[in-house]
């Protein structure tokens, strides 16, 4: 059966709705033309529909992650692939796109700070995570805007959430030793996340500072580590708190400066100076 456009873009949206990367592709021309128009995806070790060539299939397949190396996060290109069909060579251009979830946003630890984050996070566009041990806590009626809400049990935190260099973790637990804990297990990833922010106070971070260090992490391990976590923006609230660890995470994300927009531009003294 050759899939529809819409059934693959439907396939599309649940995977990646899931954290899951897809590549699909279309033949748009070939020495055979009855090729024409047939649709193929993979998803991990799941595929369907086919190029109508079990051999094309197969060269495109070995071919994705070469294709792919290097570009960004959603990327689409056209290719011609040479394969082996009926004892001689045949030709076909493939359009191939690369599919990937959002950047996640992943909350450890779902009190008070976190409702409000997640409902931040899912407005920027990141798949949130939402991660405690209290069942309690960690239900889909707290958080309505995170795609996945877990119990877990913070000796294995990330047992069943993998993280990518494109991630954002945020600790925020009921405890700084359970803070700690996930922190280490993140440090000691073979690919960090691009942003780790650990709330707590001046005492405790830099008790955190000494302890990674004791614990055989360097200091490049500690400048990859955002504590006290947000920007200063004076808030109290949980609501406030969570708006300036979003700020902070655009921030970076974007290449901000955290600069005010009014003194970055000086409107006002260039409008009396000229």
């Amino acid at each position: 059966m050759n899939p529809t456009p819409s059934q693959v873009a439907a396939l599309v949206l649940e995977a990646t709705g899931r954290g899951e990367s897809v590549h699909t592709a279309v033949v748009v021309d070939a020495s055979d033309s009855s090729l024409v128009g047939r649709r193929w995806w993979v998803s991990g070790d799941r595929q369907g529909g086919t190029l109508g060539s079990a051999a094309l299939d197969r060269v495109v397949a070995r071919g994705l992650a070469g294709l792919f190396a290097g570009r960004g996060p959603t990327a689409a290109l056209s290719r011609n692939f040479v394969y082996e069909e009926k004892g001689g060579e045949a030709t076909a251009a493939v359009y191939v796109e690369a599919h990937h979830p959002a950047p996640a946003l992943v909350i450890v630890g779902a009190g008070h700070i976190a409702a409000p984050l997640s409902r931040i996070g899912a407005m920027l566009g990141l798949r949130v995570v939402v991660l405690d041990d209290r069942e309690e806590y960690a239900t889909e009626g707290r958080f309505p805007d995170a795609a996945d809400v877990r119990v877990i049990d913070f000796r294995d935190p990330f047992a069943e959430t993998p993280l990518a260099r494109q991630d954002r973790v945020v600790l925020v637990t009921r405890g700084h030793r359970f803070d700690y804990e996930c922190l280490v297990k993140v440090l000691r990833m073979p690919e960090v996340p691009c942003y780790i922010g650990m709330i707590g106070s001046r005492r405790r971070v830099r008790a955190t500072h000494e302890k990674l260090l004791a614990d055989g992490l360097g200091t490049s391990a500690l400048r990859r580590v955002r504590a006290p976590i947000g920007l200063d923006l004076g808030g109290q609230s949980p609501t406030e708190i969570a708006l300036a660890i979003a700020a902070e995470i655009v921030m970076l994300g974007a290449g901000g400066t955290g600069t005010p927009l009014a003194e970055k531009e000086r409107i006002v003294e260039r409008f009396f100076a000229d």
